[in-house]
């Protein structure tokens, strides 16, 4: 995925020429005081925490990125107006028109995340008691992530296989009508359940998932560990390896911007 930036959170005019013009209109101010913090600098202050896992009261004033809660603020308030979601399709709509989204298969998995507190998708995991959340993630042939969601740590991955494929958005890019289906999916063993192969028939996806009580070794790792890879990029971001946030929007904002983050670097090695 190229070198490490030295400071990752500083927001390139490149990358800045696609968030602008998603970003709502700020609301007129209500009462004199401070001027408003730029909306660039304060994308830097939600990077930096992303980067680094820094709590919001913590976040240094002399690096310029305004307050903590100024930054909260800004970043709940673009989740809700869907601007990730907005650039995420933005991206992969580039992907496509150069032709580097490889729709011959899919890859789907999960990852358990600890909880630091519990909340509406931080339950307890079917192993222990603890707190934990997941990141479903799925991805196409190469790891470039189509849709991500997240869960409860109790939740069976198994359950998520549909709601994450009828999240892909519709990618369009060329000529035609725009796609979200792959060929093909695969799965590993948590996934393995006939009324879902029979469901993604259905969709005109062929499954290919790896069955229980069978030996390793049937060389469907070939394809899946892209996904896995995907998933470490993922958590290469240190808010997201622990959910700190109460609220499940601000850590699915978190979790939508790093996907975001992921597809711009595949976008700026490939297109």
């Amino acid at each position: 995925m190229g070198k490490r930036q030295s400071r990752p959170w500083i927001v390139s005019d490149e990358l800045w020429s696609l968030i602008e013009p998603l970003l709502p209109e700020p609301l007129p101010k209500q009462v004199e005081g401070r001027p408003r913090v730029p909306d660039r600098q304060a994308l830097c202050g939600i990077l930096f925490v992303l980067h680094t896992g820094i709590q919001w009261e913590y976040l240094p004033q002399e690096l310029g990125f305004g307050s903590g809660m100024t930054c909260w603020r800004r970043l709940a308030a673009w989740n809700e107006a869907g601007v990730w979601d907005q650039l995420h399709q933005l991206l992969l709509n580039k992907l496509r028109s150069k032709n580097q989204l490889d729709w011959s298969r899919a890859v789907i998995d999960s990852s358990h995340v600890r909880a630091a507190r519990r909340g509406p998708k931080a339950g307890p995991a079917r192993s222990t008691a603890r707190p934990g959340s997941k990141h479903h993630i799925i991805t196409d042939g190469q790891g470039i992530p189509l849709a991500v969601s997240l869960t409860g740590g109790n939740r069976n991955d198994v359950t998520q296989l549909l709601p994450l494929l009828d999240k892909i958005p519709a990618v369009a890019g060329v000529v035609g009508r725009p796609r979200r289906r792959p060929d093909m999916l695969f799965a590993d063993r948590g996934y393995d359940h006939d009324k879902y192969r029979r469901l993604l028939w259905q969709r005109g996806i062929r499954p290919a998932i790896a069955e229980r009580g069978q030996p390793h070794g049937t060389g469907l790792g070939t394809f899946r560990w892209v996904v896995e890879r995907t998933i470490s990029w993922l958590h290469g971001f240190r808010r997201l390896r622990i959910r700190w946030e109460r609220r499940d929007a601000i850590h699915e904002a978190f979790l939508g911007l790093a996907v975001c983050l992921i597809t711009h670097r595949h976008v700026q090695r490939l297109c």
